[in-house]
């Protein structure tokens, strides 16, 4: 989730501007279908297993819930020691030579849920091949830039666009100078 001005979350880590609705969770369901690993940097580990394994989360949207946490996630953290999350690997220092080597087996695709500062190390790494934002229709004026500090920059080419209803808009990039 991205506002329109290119930020992730806003002042003091606030996300209540995300535009939700049926046809979003509908989306989102698909989309984990699509993967089966999940990976997160601490932070939004921490948000996730915090909410998803709730019965307020299977209340709010028991498929994506069920999905959450069905699939088999990994964190990436140099803190954390041990997941509490089911199904959860703890991956620390080492995460890069770790996830080349999970990209490289056979399955369906890895996954990365929010986790910008972890999405800018793997860009740099050459590791992600599938950009995509889901673009709402606000401007925050200010927060966290969803790319903050990568460098060098990344070349994208869109892939594919999907408009909702909500007006949210997804884009699909593909990276064109990555190392993969």
């Amino acid at each position: 989730m991205v506002s329109l001005d290119g930020y992730h979350e806003g002042p003091n880590h606030d996300l209540d501007w995300h535009n939700v609705d049926a046809e979003f969770n509908d989306f989102a369901a698909a989309q984990l279908d699509e993967a089966d690993t999940l990976i997160f940097g601490r932070h939004t580990y921490e948000l996730m297993a915090g909410f998803w394994p709730t019965e307020r989360a299977r209340a709010t949207d028991s498929v994506v819930a069920g999905k959450m946490n069905a699939t088999p996630k990994l964190v990436v953290s140099n803190t954390i020691k041990s997941a509490g999350w089911a199904g959860t690997t703890v991956l620390g220092a080492d995460f890069v030579a770790e996830l080349r080597k999970r990209k490289a087996a056979p399955g369906k695709s890895l996954a990365i849920l929010g986790s910008s500062n972890l999405c800018v190390s793997l860009l740099e790494a050459g590791l992600i091949d599938d950009v995509r934002l889901m673009y709402n229709p606000v401007l925050l004026g200010r927060g966290r830039p969803v790319f903050a500090g990568l460098t060098p920059a990344v070349k994208l080419e869109l892939t594919a666009t999907r408009s909702f209803k909500s007006g949210n808009v997804l884009h699909h990039y593909r990276p064109i100078n990555s190392a993969t």
